[in-house]
């Protein structure tokens, strides 16, 4: 039997933390935390910190664990400025269903609510970006909040959770009896039998079946399903930016990304779908193109495990409420095998004519992608930045394996994939971890190589340079009359001599013939590397959709050249 302890409130936090299982936390120390900073202090063989360079860094770090690994990620900042830090990477990890969980300590109660020294609401500020916010006050609250925390960032749709402790309650002692947490059960509990019978009735009577994949299948850990899935019903499989390495990139079936700059395959073939299998997709309108008139010929069929997401952007004919995973396992064992030769075959024509292209003649973002793919035999984790170099590291990386492409999908985070990659890195130390980066992107949170220096976390920084911030100059350079406002960065940065002066290795690339050599070298470098990659500042992303535009009007550089 479990022996009752008494115990202040920062000895119950980390007894806490050792019974979900959390060997690292993420984070930055201050005034308010500092009786837990103590305690992990005595704690550190058992529970690793790894001192960021900003908490921003931090909470993106344990995001980046978090989706590397399938466990919570868990940060951890001070009151005041420091918990306010942590807000983007909160809401990064919300937007994209992510189990984090932020610690942050405030005040003592006294001073609370009298805008005291770095007091802030943080429980209310982050309110609409969490699933759950505590602000604990009383020290025999504590250890209920924190399993609630975990508890509530794994159940159903993953996500953040805060819980904000005032400083008081750090030295308070309580009673404390340890705990096994229970095992969280996968939401079967809304699957219901007339909606199942629905959905395989339009398959069984589909001629054009269509399967696209969303984040919720990556979660899910839905891959072997979804592979079985496919076969069986004998369709295409499209994907969207966070649905990516839950089905093979390299199979036949497979037909690439979907949406804005999805691959023309994907985006004709889904308006000619009569029966279209959504699985954990939350219709984003990067992926949709005009909502109304998305897979107009199609009946849809939406599998999501939040029931809040049905029918919220898109109109669906069946909704089949559950875990990804275990609703693929119910349709396959329901599910005979399906043919649809003549639609595959139109399907796999298109792919072999409409195949993605790029300029060969000089080094670009797409060349260097498909060499990092090829010397790493698609089996590094990458992280992204926001921007064209994200769009080129979906299009050109071919994912094969869930949780190997890390990016902020919903928030659309610049400077979120160098702490991710560190928190990946982290948790697959194994693995070989590169993080895609634009220069605009890599001067947002560039102080987190320092990061990864001082805690020896061998990551490689690849900066697609172009002197611009080229997604935003793409679309001044289509819709803007070429007006380029505050999007221009020729300036004295030197990011070659910034890294070399944070500890890193550093290179520079400028020429295609340079890549291969250079990326051997880092990958066996066991240091973090930064790749300053000088690519052209007018290099698009296509195929893109314009705005206001439907999937079908979706276009590469030749057909706007030929309307003009």
């Amino acid at each position: 039997m479990a022996e009752t302890r008494v115990l202040n409130g920062s000895e119950i936090l980390i007894e806490c933390l050792k019974e979900q299982g959390v060997k690292t936390v993420f984070g930055y120390p201050g005034g308010a935390i500092l009786n837990i900073y103590d305690e992990l202090y005595r704690h550190q063989d058992e529970i690793r910190h790894i001192l960021t360079s900003h908490e921003q860094g931090a909470s993106h770090a344990a995001d980046g664990y978090a989706r590397s690994t399938g466990r919570v990620g868990v940060c951890m900042a001070t009151s005041g400025p420091g918990a306010t830090n942590l807000v983007t990477g909160i809401a990064t990890a919300h937007m994209d269903s992510v189990p984090l969980v932020a610690i942050t300590c405030n005040v003592g109660v006294p001073l609370l609510g009298k805008d005291s020294f770095q007091e802030v609401d943080i429980a209310g500020v982050t309110m609409p970006i969490t699933k759950y916010s505590f602000l604990v006050k009383d020290v025999k609250d504590l250890a209920g909040a924190l399993r609630r925390a975990f508890k509530i960032a794994q159940t159903g749709r993953p996500g953040p959770v805060l819980i904000d402790i005032a400083k008081d309650v750090t030295a308070n002692k309580t009673e404390f009896k340890p705990e096994v947490p229970k095992i969280i059960p996968r939401s079967t509990e809304q699957v219901e039998a007339a909606s199942v019978e629905k959905a395989l009735k339009l398959m069984r009577k589909a001629k054009r079946p269509m399967i696209f994949v969303g984040g919720g299948a990556v979660i899910s850990g839905a891959e072997k399903e979804l592979l079985e899935f496919a076969k069986k019903l004998d369709a295409p499989v499209a994907d969207s930016l966070m649905g990516k390495g839950a089905y093979p990139g390299t199979d036949d079936n497979y037909v690439g990304m979907l949406g804005m700059h999805g691959t023309k395959t994907a985006d004709l073939s889904i308006g000619e779908a009569d029966v279209l299998v959504v699985l954990g997709s939350r219709f984003s309108d990067r992926v949709t193109g005009v909502t109304k008139n998305f897979a107009k010929k199609a009946k849809i069929i939406q599998v999501d495990v939040d029931p809040a997401e049905i029918n919220k952007n898109v109109i669906v004919d069946v909704s089949v409420i559950g875990d990804v995973k275990s609703v693929l396992d119910i349709f396959n064992s329901r599910l005979e095998q399906l043919s649809h030769p003549e639609w595959m075959e139109k399907v796999m024509e298109r792919k072999r004519t409409l195949p993605l292209t790029y300029n060969k003649d000089r080094l670009t973002g797409p060349y260097i992608i498909e060499k990092l793919y090829e010397l790493t035999n698609g089996e590094a984790i990458i992280s992204t930045e926001v921007g064209q170099h994200q769009m080129w590291a979906a299009q050109y990386y071919k994912y094969t394996k869930p949780r190997t492409l890390i990016t902020s999908g919903g928030l659309g985070t610049m400077g979120y994939g160098l702490g991710a990659a560190i928190g990946a890195k982290v948790g697959n130390p194994d693995k070989t971890v590169v993080n895609i980066a634009g220069d605009g992107c890599f001067r947002m949170n560039m102080n987190e190589i320092a990061t990864a220096t001082r805690s020896d976390i061998p990551i490689i920084e690849l900066i697609f340079n172009n002197s611009v911030l080229g997604m935003v100059r793409q679309w001044q350079t289509l819709f803007y009359g070429e007006r380029y406002s505050h999007t221009i960065l020729k300036d004295k940065v030197d990011y070659v001599k910034v890294a070399e002066a944070m500890g890193a290795k550093a290179y520079r690339i400028t020429k295609k013939e340079e890549v291969e050599p250079v990326l051997k070298e880092a990958i066996a470098a066991g240091e973090p590397v930064v790749i300053d990659c000088i690519i052209e500042s007018d290099d698009k992303v296509f195929p893109m959709v314009a705005p206001g535009k439907n999937l079908e009007d979706v276009c590469v550089e030749e057909d706007l050249n030929a309307e003009s």
